[in-house]
């Protein structure tokens, strides 16, 4: 199947995804900066180069679009018509790639919090702030 736009109208579209401060990981740093967290972003010298980093409790926090990092079972990850083969390899990869990067944050003893973009949908977003804290405050 043949894409629904020209060349021109994707590449614009594709060129205005944003991989840093999306409105998710926004929302993220801001509640935590108000509740006294303090955090460096995207540690390029880190597996994975991790959203939010909390160095004063070794723990990352990689805020995860449901889309592009294939969310099994959530409503957000819907599979393209087009080019599908394609995405599913570029999703496909992104998963991988997640995972030898929580594999070697953990041998190098980091917590690693993943949140999906859905739990931050205003429906979800108050309490997966609050066991965020939860387990923040477990790894003190």
């Amino acid at each position: 199947m043949a894409d629904v736009h020209s060349k021109a109208t994707r590449s614009y579209n594709m060129s205005r995804i944003r991989s840093k401060d999306t409105k998710p990981e926004m929302l993220m740093r801001r509640f935590l900066h108000k509740n006294g967290f303090r955090y460096r972003l995207h540690v390029k010298d880190m597996p994975g180069k991790p959203d939010i980093v909390l160095p004063k409790y070794k723990t990352v926090i990689f805020v995860h679009g449901c889309f592009w990092h294939g969310h099994e079972g959530c409503k957000y990850y819907v599979v393209p018509k087009t080019r599908t083969e394609w995405w599913l390899n570029k999703i496909g990869n992104n998963i991988t790639n997640n995972a030898n990067a929580e594999r070697l944050l953990k041998a190098a003893e980091w917590n690693v919090i993943k949140v999906w973009e859905c739990e931050l949908k205003p429906a979800k977003v108050s309490e997966t702030l609050s066991n965020l804290i939860i387990k923040l405050h477990l790894t003190i």
